[in-house]
């Protein structure tokens, strides 16, 4: 019988991810549009203006457009997707300090972001808890610092790795609520464990490039994994329901 239950969930699952594409495909129009005129304009970041920080973190203001219309379109903005809206417009405001990041303002930028993560945590909650999961990362994470760590000076030895430690989190707790049983997953929450790692990875690139060496194509590569993670974790609003939130199970 349960073997039965999961299969037509499964067979739910798919009619609805159908359903769901026909109706968010629309609103993912101006990301979609504002992600080609990022790279179609490729202002150089060597002359920063108040113009490419409002081209580079517009694709992210779309996203929380996105986030904002779907609530709207439900009668009400959820928890989850209350938390999720200002983790956006957080990374916005950390990409427009990142625009200046060589006139010193990297890690005020750092910081946005830091704040962004810490609320796509409180999103996500703290169930399934799946520690194993938090120290392979854990592990990972001080791997990759100690690499750094000789190329840092000044507040950065700090900075980043409290960055590190806040994005690790967040990644534990969207890559958690994908390690459930077949029965409890769904593509939502498949899109944020996809979206926490590519995160890691545009992150990761980001560091490298910036305070070790110069990486061929870093900017192209860190820019398109930035912005499809970002989208990834957006769209895990339209699968969310009342029973993912922390709050709501006890």
């Amino acid at each position: 019988m349960r073997r039965e239950n999961i299969t037509r969930k499964k067979r739910l699952d798919r009619f609805s991810l159908k359903r769901k594409i026909k109706s968010i495909g629309p609103k993912l129009i101006p990301f979609l549009k504002t992600f080609c005129i990022y790279f179609v304009l490729w202002l150089p970041p060597s002359n920063p203006s108040w113009f490419s920080a409002f081209i580079k973190c517009l694709p992210v203001l779309c996203l929380g457009f996105f986030v904002l219309a779907h609530g709207i379109s439900l009668g009400v903005l959820r928890p989850y997707s209350q938390k999720i809206l200002p983790g956006l417009l957080f990374s916005a405001l950390g990409d427009v300090f990142l625009t200046w990041g060589d006139q010193g303002f990297f890690v005020h930028g750092m910081l946005m972001f830091g704040i962004s993560h810490v609320l796509y945590t409180c999103a996500f909650g703290l169930r399934p808890l799946k520690l194993w999961i938090a120290l392979f990362l854990l592990l990972l994470g001080a791997i990759f610092y100690m690499g750094v760590y000789t190329y840092l000076e000044g507040p950065m030895v700090y900075a980043l790795a409290g960055y590190v430690l806040v994005l690790g989190v967040m990644s534990w707790r969207a890559i958690a609520r994908a390690c459930c049983s077949s029965y409890d997953w769904s593509w939502g929450r498949g899109c944020t464990a996809t979206g926490a790692v590519v995160f890691i990875i545009s992150d990761l690139i980001l560091a490298v490039d910036k305070f070790c060496f110069a990486l061929p194509h870093a900017r192209a590569v860190i820019m398109s994994t930035y912005y499809i993670a970002q989208m990834l974790i957006s769209l895990s609003v339209v699968d969310h329901s009342e029973r993912d939130s922390l709050w709501k199970r006890h």
